[in-house]
């Protein structure tokens, strides 16, 4: 008999509001700290490079860790999605939250073994069985994006790109940013 306990999105709901992140993959708890600087950096450029190519298509929305619960034990909050208006009408419920996939999800890496293990494995696994389209793994610490994309019925690693790389995509047609873009930080100027 397992008696491994199984979270919940209703067990998220309880928790006080302590400024920290807690996703549920697989009835399995996570929990992030405060972002750093660079995270949320790479965060708002990214955001604002999707955002203008998504103002000049309105094929979709662009947003920052929307809440995404696939079932009662798979609940969480990416840092960026961008999701096409036909899928968003299907996806989005009256509680605010996505209840299905949107086509992009972006995960920038916070520093650690643990986030790491989250976004590379446990969260991959997650989009690939729920049917996102493309998942982008963003290393702001080495400064590369990794590109998965739907190839039947798995998500799978296609590009790796660096910053003298193009980030563009089938999935969004016209959209190109500069890798190097998405990593220039004020700080650093």
């Amino acid at each position: 008999m397992n008696t491994a306990l199984r979270w919940t999105s209703a067990d998220l709901e309880a928790f006080p509001e302590d400024g920290k992140r807690y996703e549920i993959i697989d009835g399995e708890l996570y929990m992030s700290r405060q972002p750093h600087y660079h995270h949320q950096a790479t965060c708002l450029n990214l955001g604002y490079y999707l955002k203008a190519w998504n103002d000049q298509t309105h094929a979709g929305d662009v947003n920052f860790a929307p809440g995404i619960i696939f079932e009662d034990d798979e609940d969480v909050a990416p840092d960026l999605t961008w999701i096409s208006r036909a899928q968003l009408k299907k996806a989005l419920a009256e509680d605010g939250k996505l209840h299905a996939a949107p086509e992009l999800v972006i995960e920038v890496l916070s520093p650690g073994k643990a986030n790491e293990h989250r976004d590379r494995r446990a969260k991959l696994k997650l989009y690939s069985r729920r049917g996102v389209k493309e998942y982008w793994i963003v290393d702001w610490l080495f400064k590369k994006i990794e590109v998965y994309r739907r190839k039947g019925a798995a998500l799978r690693l296609v590009a790796t790109l660096e910053p003298g790389d193009k980030l563009e995509s089938p999935l969004l047609p016209g959209f190109s940013c500069p890798v190097a873009k998405v990593f220039e930080y004020a700080s650093e100027s």
